[in-house]
């Protein structure tokens, strides 16, 4: 019998595909919307600078910027979810986890670009290849949903 533990992992990789593709990626192209930080902010800036987002240099929710709206959301994601948390406990700490995950590997990866590139392969490719063939990666702490639902593209780079 699958752990409701391994459940809550799957759940939280295939909500993080939905919100990124459909969510980040769909409402975002409103640059007027509250998701344009997403496109016109956080990914605008990693093409110009490499992968590199000064904004998670550091941790402030004073700062209205990509950082501090991805906290609010991770907040928002964690307060939705508290109710279930004394139904099924070990689900909502799988959730819990991997937001915290999540938070943690999108942070170093946008503050390290050499760690990203050996550790998070997946998401470095969807920051730095621009090509329309590239539209993928959606995942960020683990690949597993776009593998399974064939969105993994693997990028070619002249130094690889």
């Amino acid at each position: 019998m699958v752990s409701y533990f391994l459940l809550g992992l799957l759940y939280a990789n295939a909500g993080e595909w939905l919100m990124h593709k459909y969510i980040l990626h769909g409402l975002g192209k409103n640059a007027h919307g509250f998701w344009a930080y997403h496109l016109h902010e956080h990914h605008a800036v990693c093409i110009r600078q490499g992968m590199l987002d000064p904004g998670y240099k550091t941790i402030s929710l004073m700062t209205w910027n990509t950082q501090s709206k991805e906290l609010v959301v991770l907040g928002g994601i964690v307060l939705l979810h508290l109710p279930l948390f004394f139904l099924l406990p070990s689900f909502i700490s799988a959730l819990y986890m991997s937001l915290a995950l999540y938070y943690y590997k999108h942070r170093k990866a946008h503050l390290d670009p050499g760690w990203a590139k050996q550790h998070l392969r997946w998401h470095y490719d969807h920051h730095l290849c621009i090509e329309p063939s590239c539209s993928g990666n959606w995942c960020v702490t683990w690949p597993w949903f776009d593998y399974l639902l064939g969105t993994r593209i693997k990028a070619i780079y002249p130094d690889a």
